[in-house]
């Protein structure tokens, strides 16, 4: 089976935030997945900066691109705070859920 840029953002969307209990994908925290051969970069944020609880959001998203077929050696996850996270970044779902 062929991994795809869509296929990953897909088995991102189980990845929730411990906090907010909204997937990270409808929150916008996904910036850019960079696909190449075996190897998967992903440059994200979080809602805010030294957010104790990436370590859990990092650990499942590993979870979830393990499952797909990515070696641990073959995952960069990659944290930018450029441009900061905002609710404008939010998916129309990730908003609903929000009651926004």
């Amino acid at each position: 089976m062929k991994i795809t840029v869509k296929k990953i953002i897909n088995a991102l969307t189980d990845v929730m935030d411990p906090e907010i209990h909204i997937s990270i994908v409808d929150l916008g925290l996904i910036y850019k997945v960079t696909l190449k051969k075996d190897a998967v970069h992903i440059l994200m944020t979080l809602t805010t900066i030294g957010c104790p609880l990436f370590s859990q959001i990092e650990m499942e998203m590993k979870q979830k691109l393990t499952e797909l077929g990515f070696k641990d050696e073959n995952i960069k996850l990659e944290l930018t705070f450029d441009p900061p996270w905002s609710l404008e970044r939010m998916s129309e779902r990730g908003k609903a859920l929000m009651g926004i």
